[in-house]
């Protein structure tokens, strides 16, 4: 209990002493919700990873798709890590940062109001965005009840109210800046965390090669004897669409784009991609491979009695001592580097874009930092509330909203976003109607859900089947209905296109050693 009580406090001294650190850098707006754009590779790319890999993930994910999918379930972090982290820095990253400058957006809502010219897009994005976050960020918080009365038999609100108090002292204080400085320390903690933890863990059936025999003689059902170890699992189909979500979900995610806006110069886009994509592999790979091995440490029984959340924390519960601590920093770290994401994330979002728009009168600087902190502490406080109501009487409606909170915001701005960055004819109809179209359909999830609409059509109820399916559909659909209705709507394109884009053709001057050239 020492090793771990003294880990802790060591843990949370830490973030504090950053956020006291890097308030000098989050004086103004700008500073405060971007680090004044002058962020190097890799602060950025800890901060996407980190952002990306949160309890919800470690604890959730990991336990429910291993027990589905056993070793298959890799594929999920492999996809998390080539689909979700490589290919957004490659496709995304250095058009996000060129064209976030040149329009002077600070936030997605800001970047869709500035790109299609459209005040009332950017209130509606600004309130998508604020309202599918709160739901979000209080899923965050359940990951870590049962590892906690594990650990120190404490309360699951205490452990709430402590996580939020620390998350908004740091944020407050140092911004964007501590927010980066922060999720580097605690990714450095999960890639040494999810490999010490692999190690034990399958230490305990003596090593991967006889781990990996026990998991093959676990009948995966429908007369296939060693499923759960086979290249693409029990459910493939099923497997694709977990991948999907879980990968491309991220290009349409506010908190996770936002990493771009704030990229320091072209070098840090190279070597912030590389850390990025090596970082998702060793901790997103490491969190399903581990969860693939969860049939040999719990029964059928009790993940019916307990839930796929109890898999995990009953893996990792024969350890010892240390090795516990080092699990829980590891969760808290991977938690509280979502939670001050997606707290500083909403609360810009809310007072830029929102409550800015709304205003007749333009804020002053110092004003919008009021707010602009006034907010993160709202942001928290709420969603900790929603985390202690949901665990305490277990709501079904809070526990369904969380669920459908990624596919909402990703199938309502990841093609607008995508669009808004490579082409010219993208029509504000266009973009409202993705907007209308992927919060519709998640809400329309919600409902089925809750067991509120019966679905009689087979193609209705295999969209509708959960949030994953529905949520995949949203995403990929978006990006046809986005093209269609352009070239439907041209009338609704912006005018001053061509002077957006023009950011892009702006000459630099570079060595040769990055680009040939047929010139002595």
């Amino acid at each position: 209990m020492i090793v771990k009580i003294s880990l802790l406090v060591i843990f949370f001294a830490v973030f504090i002493a950053v956020g006291i650190i890097c308030r000098k850098q989050s004086r103004d707006v700008n500073g405060f919700v971007l680090g004044g754009r002058t962020v190097g590779p890799w602060l950025t790319a800890f901060a996407y990873g980190t952002s990306y890999f949160s309890a919800v993930i470690f604890v959730g994910y990991a336990g429910q798709f291993g027990w589905q999918f056993g070793m298959a379930s890799t594929w999920i972090g492999l996809g998390n890590a080539f689909i979700g982290s490589l290919l957004p820095w490659v496709i995304l990253g250095r058009r996000t940062r060129i064209m976030t400058q040149h329009l002077e957006s600070k936030t997605m809502p800001d970047f869709f109001g500035n790109r299609y010219g459209s005040k009332a897009l950017k209130i509606a994005a600004s309130a998508i965005t604020f309202l599918f976050l709160i739901p979000y960020t209080a899923s965050l918080f359940n990951g870590l009840s049962r590892l906690f009365r594990m650990a120190f038999n404490v309360d699951y609100s205490v452990c709430v109210i402590a996580m939020a108090v620390l998350t908004a002292i740091y944020v407050i204080v140092g911004g964007y800046m501590a927010t980066a400085v922060n999720d580097f320390i605690q990714g450095i903690i999960m890639l040494v965390g999810i490999v010490a933890v692999i190690l034990a863990v399958l230490s305990q059936h003596g090593g991967l090669m006889p781990s990996i025999i026990e998991m093959s003689k676990v009948d995966a059902g429908n007369g296939m004897q060693g499923g759960f170890v086979s290249f693409l699992g029990p459910q493939p189909f099923y497997l694709l669409i977990v991948v999907l979500l879980t990968s491309l979900g991220t290009w349409g995610l506010p908190q996770m784009v936002g990493k771009f806006y704030a990229i320091k110069n072209e070098e840090s886009i190279k070597i912030g991609t590389m850390i990025s994509t090596f970082f998702a592999i060793v901790v997103a790979g490491g969190c399903y491979f581990l969860g693939g091995f969860g049939r040999l440490f719990t029964t059928q029984d009790v993940v019916s009695k307990e839930g796929f959340d109890s898999i995990i924390p009953t893996l990792l519960s024969p350890l010892g001592d240390v090795l516990i601590a080092i699990v829980l920093i590891l969760v808290l770290s991977a938690s509280m580097s979502t939670l001050s994401s997606l707290v500083l994330t909403s609360s810009s979002t809310l007072t830029l874009d929102f409550i800015g728009a709304l205003k007749k009168k333009k804020s002053n600087e110092k004003s919008n930092m009021l707010i602009l902190r006034l907010f993160v502490a709202v942001f928290i406080v709420i969603s900790a509330v929603i985390a202690i109501v949901q665990a305490k009487s277990k709501v079904t409606f809070i526990a369904q909203l969380m669920g459908i909170s990624w596919g909402a915001l990703s199938g309502a701005f990841l093609a607008p976003f995508l669009y808004g960055l490579y082409w010219k004819k993208t029509s504000r109809a266009a973009v409202a109607t993705s907007f209308i179209f992927g919060v519709g359909m998640m809400i329309f999830q919600l409902c089925v859900s809750l067991k509120w609409i019966t679905l009689t059509s087979p193609f209705l109820s295999f969209v509708f089947k959960n949030s994953l399916y529905s949520g995949v559909f949203t995403m990929l659909a978006s990006l046809i209905i986005v093209p269609v209705v352009s070239l439907i709507s041209k009338r609704s394109v912006p005018k001053n296109t061509d002077e957006m884009f023009s950011c892009y053709l702006r000459k630099v001057s570079v060595p040769a050693m990055d680009v040939l050239t047929d010139d002595e």
